[in-house]
C-alpha cells in the first residue's frame, strides 16, 4: 500500500534529484516485413512501425503529464535489419536505414535502434551488407542506430567481425567529421547481446520476443547520491542496504509507468531495465556516487569495488521491485555522459585501462569514449576484442562505443550536446596490436560455455 510519505519521498527525487524514466521503447517485429524486392520490404517497414508506435510519443507524453513523472525519450527498437533485409535480392542496405529514419521521424521518437547484425560466430550474405552500409547509413539518418554483436559466451569471438568493426567505426568516424565523429555515437559493438535492451544505441528487438512489446529504462544516479548521503563514513553494509531501498523506490517507478503505457497502448509488458543511466547534469552523476563511498576521484584505487557495490545492490533492490526486470540492469558508465566521469577523465585519474577494468562489474562496457582522431583501426579492433574477452568469460553483456573524434588529440573535447555530453580525448597505447588483429580466425568459447 502506498502512503503519504512514499508519494512525498517521490515528488522530491523527481523534483530535486533528477529521476526520470530514461526511456520507453517499443519493440516491434519486422520479421513479417521481409521481401524479395528491398522497395517493398522498406515501404512494409515504414508501414508496420508506423502503425505500430502512431500513438506511443502522445501516450508517453499523456503519461508524464498526468502522473507527473519525467519521460525523457521515446524510442523503438526493431528486429535486426540483416535478417528482414537478408530476405531480399538488394545489395545496397541503405535504403532500409532510410526507411527507419523516416518512420522514427514520422511517429515522432528520439531514437531507432535495430540496423543491426548478429555474427558472434559467422557471418550470412545479409550481415556483410549489413556492416558494409552501416557508415553511410548512419551518415545520412538522424535517427538510426546500429549495433553488431561479435561475440558471445556460447560461441567465442568472432575476430573477422572484430577486425571489420574497427575499419567500420573508423569510416563512420570520416563520413560524419564535421559533427565530430556523431556517426559513433550511434554504433555499439557487442558481446551477449541482449534482446530486450531498451537503451540506445544498442537496443533492437530479438527474434524471441512477442510482435510488438513495450519496455521502460529508469535512471536516478541522483537519487542514490542523494541517498548515500545520509550514511557517510557507515559501513559498506549499511551502503548496500540503502542502495537497494532506493533502487527499489526508482524501479517501483519504472514499472507503474511501463504497466500504464501498456494498458494505454494495448501492447504487452515487456521488462523494466533498472540500469542508472547517467546525464551530463551536475547531481546525476555516477561517477558522483562512486565518490561518496569515500575515493576522492573516480578512477582511483577502490573505484571498482565500489562499483561492484553499486551494481550488485541497484540489481538486488530492483529486481524485488518488478514483476520483469530484464534488459541490461545496472549501473552504466558513459564517459561523455556522466559529469563526474567527465572531469575524472579531464583529471587524468580516470585512463582507458582502468575503464575496462570497471567494466567487469558495470552494467556495459566502454562508453561514449572519444580517442585521437588519428587512432588506427586494428587499435579499435583490438580495444573491441579485449572488451569483448570480459564479456565471453564472465558471461556478461559488455559493449564498446568509441569515437575516434576527427582532428582531435589527447586534452581535446569533443561536443555532442543533449544526453551525449561531451567527451574528452583519452589516449590509447601507442603500441601495435596490427598482427593479431589480422590473424582473424574465431577465438573459442570458454569452458564456462558447455552448460548443458
Amino acid at each position: 500500500m502506498i502512503n503519504t510519505n512514499e508519494i512525498m519521498d517521490t515528488i522530491h527525487m523527481i523534483d530535486q534529484q533528477h529521476l526520470d524514466v530514461r526511456t520507453i521503447t517499443m519493440g516491434i517485429s519486422l520479421l513479417d516485413c521481409a521481401d524479395a524486392n528491398a522497395d517493398t520490404a522498406c515501404r512494409k517497414i515504414y508501414d508496420k512501425i508506423c502503425r505500430k508506435a502512431e500513438h506511443l510519443v502522445r501516450t508517453g507524453c499523456d503519461i508524464e503529464r498526468e502522473f507527473g513523472i519525467p519521460i525523457v525519450h521515446k524510442r523503438i527498437s526493431v528486429t535486426p535489419i540483416a535478417l528482414v533485409a537478408g530476405a531480399s535480392e538488394a545489395e545496397d542496405y541503405v535504403p532500409f536505414a532510410a526507411a527507419l529514419d523516416r518512420a522514427a521521424q514520422t511517429c515522432g521518437v528520439n531514437f531507432i535502434g535495430g540496423f543491426s547484425a548478429l555474427v558472434q560466430k559467422g557471418f550470412t550474405p545479409g550481415d556483410r551488407r549489413l556492416i558494409a552500409a552501416i557508415p553511410e547509413a548512419l551518415a545520412t539518418t538522424e535517427l538510426v542506430c546500429s549495433s553488431v554483436n561479435v561475440g558471445s559466451t556460447k560461441a567465442g569471438i568472432n575476430m573477422d567481425a572484430v577486425a571489420q568493426m574497427g575499419q567500420t567505426i573508423k569510416k563512420c568516424a570520416e563520413l560524419t567529421k564535421e559533427r565530430g565523429g556523431f556517426g559513433c555515437a550511434k554504433l555499439v559493438v557487442f558481446c551477449n547481446a541482449v534482446e530486450d535492451n531498451p537503451f540506445m544505441a544498442g537496443a533492437f528487438h530479438g527474434v524471441g520476443e512477442g510482435d510488438c512489446v513495450i519496455n521502460v529504462g529508469v535512471s536516478g544516479p541522483g537519487v542514490v547520491y542523494h541517498a548515500l548521503q545520509s550514511v557517510k563514513g557507515r559501513p559498506f553494509d549499511d551502503v548496500a542496504e540503502t542502495i537497494k531501498k532506493t533502487a527499489f523506490r526508482i524501479t517501483r517507478m519504472g514499472q507503474l509507468v511501463a504497466q500504464e503505457a501498456s494498458r494505454r497502448l494495448d501492447v504487452p509488458f515487456g521488462i523494466v531495465d533498472l540500469s542508472l543511466a547517467p546525464t551530463p547534469a551536475v547531481g546525476d552523476s555516477v561517477a558522483r556516487i562512486l565518490e561518496e563511498m569515500g575515493l576522492e576521484v573516480c578512477g582511483t584505487h577502490g573505484t571498482t569495488a565500489a562499483l561492484a557495490l553499486l551494481n550488485d545492490a541497484v540489481k538486488k533492490g530492483g529486481v524485488m521491485a518488478s514483476s520483469h526486470v530484464g534488459g541490461l540492469s545496472g549501473a552504466f558508465i558513459p564517459v561523455s555522459e556522466d559529469e563526474g566521469m567527465i572531469a575524472a577523465a579531464r583529471s587524468g585519474a580516470l585512463q582507458l585501462d582502468k575503464l575496462e577494468v570497471m567494466t567487469c562489474v558495470c552494467s556495459v562496457g566502454l562508453d561514449m569514449i572519444a580517442v585521437p582522431g588519428d587512432t588506427s583501426a586494428e587499435t579499435i579492433s583490438a580495444i573491441i576484442a579485449d572488451e569483448t574477452a570480459i564479456g565471453m568469460v564472465n558471461t556478461k553483456t559488455t559493449a564498446v562505443r568509441i569515437i575516434p573524434a576527427p582532428g582531435k588529440q589527447v586534452g581535446d573535447t569533443v561536443e555532442f550536446g543533449g544526453l551525449l555530453g561531451s567527451a574528452p580525448v583519452m589516449p590509447v597505447h601507442s603500441f601495435s596490436s596490427e598482427a593479431f588483429v589480422h590473424r582473424g580466425g574465431r577465438i573459442p568459447a570458454p569452458m564456462q560455455s558447455l552448460k548443458n
